[in-house]
């Protein structure tokens, strides 16, 4: 510490201590952020339309290798169709995230089972599609 005869005592604050915490802060931060990242990896078509609302949704998803998936639990079609049925009156919305890569045979025979489920509103979760050519 430092005196002046005028004002009294000095104080300084050493920040060195503080940036190297805040540093180390950060890259914790940067490290650990990827893998916070959940759910089921899809290669999602592209198409245009709006955003989902962001309310409760039981989310059902066919990955390229033809497992389906009701919220991240895997399951075969004639488990989900049971699901679906027992849900089906609680919540009559399901949306479907099928990888683009799937047999299109295999998309329309989940969505059968779906209807036969009592499933009236089915959405199609879709990637945004960028158009180069809008300005």
């Amino acid at each position: 510490m430092k005196t002046d005869r005028n004002r009294g005592i000095l104080s300084e604050i050493n920040v060195t201590p503080l940036v190297d915490v805040m540093l180390v802060l950060l890259i914790i931060f940067m490290v650990t952020a990827p893998l916070l990242q959940q759910g089921i990896d899809v290669n999602l078509p592209k198409a245009k339309g709006k955003d989902l609302p962001p309310e409760e949704r039981i989310m059902l998803i066919i990955k390229k290798d033809g497992n389906v998936y009701i919220n991240d639990a895997p399951m075969s079609i004639s488990d989900m169709r049971q699901k679906l049925e027992s849900v089906s009156r609680l919540n009559p919305n399901v949306f479907l995230k099928a990888d683009k890569d799937v047999p299109y045979g295999l998309v329309v025979e989940v969505m059968g089972e779906i209807k036969e489920a009592g499933i009236e509103k089915l959405g199609m979760v879709t990637e945004p599609k960028i158009d180069l050519t809008e300005k």
